[in-house]
């Protein structure tokens, strides 16, 4: 069948009723919403540095342990020659 030129064939009804949408499914993205996203987007030169998403979990695991083990005194504590005031 060819089309005429200039015709426009619209898909698009002037109204529609329920029926003609069909079923719908209650609640079909509930689980999906509920787990929600996470995405982080890397700048260019970072994304380089790691090949895939498992070496950029690797790595901030292991800045993660590393700042579990590294203790930080207040400024306070770490100044020489600074008492503590008993109460």
């Amino acid at each position: 069948m060819k089309k005429v030129k200039g015709s426009a064939v619209h898909d698009l009804r002037p109204e529609y009723t329920r029926a003609d949408l069909g079923q719908g499914v209650r609640g079909k993205y509930l689980k999906q919403y509920r787990a929600g996203t996470n995405l982080v987007l890397l700048e260019p030169d970072v994304a380089a540095a790691f090949p895939t998403d498992g070496a950029v979990n690797d790595a901030l695991r292991m800045l993660l342990q590393a700042a579990k083990a590294v203790k930080v005194g207040t400024p306070r504590t770490r100044r020489a020659g600074h008492k503590q005031a008993v109460s």
